[in-house]
Parts: C-alpha cells; sequence; structure tokens
C-alpha cells in the first residue's frame, strides 16, 4: 500500500517504520507526514506519543480516534519547512490536509511548531492556522 503522507513509497518502508518504533523520524516534516499517516490509520497512540510530553494533559484519546475514523482522508501537502533539521532543535512545518467529514470537504491550513527532546521530534502545538 502506498504511504498516505505522500512520499511515494510503500507505507512499510516510510511512516510504517516509525509507527512500529522501528525508527524514530529524522526531520520535524517526517514527523508531520507520520502523524498525518496515523490519522489516516487511525493510530491514535502514535499521535499521543508523538505530542511533546507537557501538552498531552489536553490529549482526548476519543476525540483522536473520532476524528481519525469519521473522516475520508484526501491527502497531505507540505507548504514550508522552517529549521527542524536533523540537526535543530526545533522547527515549523506548514501543511495542508484534505479530507471528507461526514461528506463534505475539509481543509486545515496549519503551521506546526516541533521541538526535538532526546534526540526525537515531537509535535508541539499549532502557532497558527492559515
Amino acid at each position: 500500500m502506498p504511504c498516505p503522507c505522500g512520499s511515494e513509497k510503500v507505507y512499510e518502508a516510510c511512516c510504517g517504520l516509525l509507527h512500529s518504533g522501528e525508527r524514530h523520524a529524522a526531520t520535524a516534516e517526517e514527523l508531520m507526514r507520520s502523524r498525518y499517516s496515523a490519522f489516516v490509520t487511525a493510530n491514535v497512540d502514535y499521535l499521543h506519543d508523538t505530542l511533546w510530553p507537557s501538552e498531552r494533559r489536553q490529549f482526548s484519546h476519543a476525540g483522536y480516534e473520532a476524528r481519525a475514523k469519521d473522516s475520508i482522508w484526501l491527502g497531505l501537502m507540505i507548504l514550508a519547512t522552517e529549521r527542524g533539521g536533523p540537526d535543530d532543535r526545533d522547527g515549523t512545518v506548514t501543511f495542508e490536509a484534505h479530507s471528507l467529514i461526514n461528506g463534505a470537504h475539509d481543509t486545515q491550513r496549519e503551521k506546526s511548531f516541533f521541538k526535538k527532546k532526546e534526540g526525537r521530534w515531537y509535535y508541539v502545538k499549532a502557532m497558527a492556522e492559515i
């Protein structure tokens, strides 16, 4: 199966490696792509585990699961990245995710902030919806 993140690789050789824990994302963009794929595959535990630790207090497992399962995911476009490389400590990824929710098209545009802790990238928060 092609990876939902849009990399043109097969899932098992792309986001599947991150979802299974075989390796961690090397960049903020790779983490963003793997989080999108986690929504597509309804891997809510991965979404929780890749969220910045202090932000997990507000994580609603049921809410994320409902969003993942109630949507037909149509695609992800990365619009811009700032920092977030293998040697950076933080970075941003601006993206656009398309889905159908109850038959209505939804576009989520967001500039997301990521931080690295002990060699692992985490999603911290949406800085702005665009």
